[in-house]
């Protein structure tokens, strides 16, 4: 138990530092390869703050725990919009661009919907995972290209009235070393976290008689789900805190994405998932109800407000009682 302890806090400082980090180097990437701070969100920060996702889904996919598989990223998806994005619009209002509202987000629901159509299959084939891997490459392929332009041209029209550009960021490769080093780190400190809180709610579900499979669905949608989704917590309030909104919105569109077009495709494409509907029946509708709420939220007034934030943040703490209680 005392080991377990120390995992979590050395997780816990190693998310810190990790997210800190992330942002600055993120920053600079952007400003480097002329791309806005909501594209870096989408690609560099919202994919590798889900790596962790991936690493667990893809391996329980492999050894058949389909309740892990499953429940690591729909619980995952739940934490990113309810915890993260509602414990950092309580900490900073989050703005919103016209292109999330009519672009990024409608993509994100679009890859919920087909996700939840193909788990009313029963079981995600190989044919359905590569079906979405190559919709995300799509997708940020076109994202990056068109960002790309956008902030040339807005460069250009900044020289040519006279506007001074920000200075030069640090360099390239320390930019990506940076970053690198901090997903590396936030990577291994949730996988700390994560081994240290299994552990204990495993002995705790002995300890109670929970049904294994029962406790493996819990564990999947709680322990896993929020372990895994604290790299995206903690980028997030940290690009929150040092204003860079764009970056913090886009980590988790960007990752609720990748969580369901990546992992889920992956984790498919290596090994068909089996029971990948039964018994998630709530938790795919929560999934899509946040989507949606989330939209709706962002849609008034442009930004996600504090009192919107506390909603999200109270539906969270409710599926995570009714998960655990139930």
């Amino acid at each position: 138990m005392i080991l377990n302890i120390v995992f979590v806090i050395i997780g816990f400082l190693l998310l810190v530092k990790g997210g800190d980090y992330l942002v600055d180097g993120s920053v600079a990437i952007a400003q480097r390869a002329k791309l806005s701070p909501m594209i870096i969100g989408l690609t560099v920060i919202g994919f590798g703050t889900s790596a962790p996702e991936l690493l667990v889904s893809a391996q329980a996919a492999i050894i058949g725990s389909s309740g892990i598989a499953i429940g690591n990223v729909v619980g995952s998806n739940i934490a990113n919009i309810a915890l993260i994005l509602g414990v950092t619009s309580i900490i900073c209002p989050i703005p919103s661009k016209v292109s999330t509202l009519k672009i990024d987000m409608p993509f994100m629901l679009g890859s919920m919907i087909l996700f939840i159509i193909f788990a009313l299959f029963g079981t995600i084939d190989r044919w359905m995972g590569i079906l979405m891997i190559l919709l995300i490459i799509g997708f940020v392929t076109w994202q990056v290209k068109k960002s790309r332009k956008q902030t040339k041209a807005a460069e250009a029209a900044a020289i040519e009235a006279g506007e001074e550009l920000p200075e030069k960021p640090m360099a390239l490769w320390k930019a990506l070393l940076l970053v690198a080093v901090s997903i590396a780190g936030m990577v291994y400190g949730s996988n700390l976290l994560i081994e240290g809180a299994s552990d204990i709610a495993k002995e705790l579900g002995e300890m109670f008689g929970v049904d294994s499979k029962e406790m493996e669905r819990i564990i999947g949608l709680t322990i896993v789900a929020v372990g895994t989704s604290l790299p995206e917590l903690f980028a997030s309030v940290m690009a929150a805190k040092k204003g860079e909104t764009d970056m913090a919105i886009g980590n988790i569109i960007g990752s609720v994405t990748f969580n369901i077009l990546s992992v889920i495709g992956v984790s498919a494409a290596i090994c068909p998932i089996q029971n990948s509907f039964a018994g998630f029946e709530l938790d795919y509708g929560l999934m899509m109800f946040l989507g949606l709420i989330l939209w709706l939220f962002m849609f008034t007034k442009r930004k996600l407000e504090r009192w919107e934030g506390i909603i999200l943040f109270v539906i969270y703490i409710a599926f995570i009682l009714k998960t655990v209680v139930v």
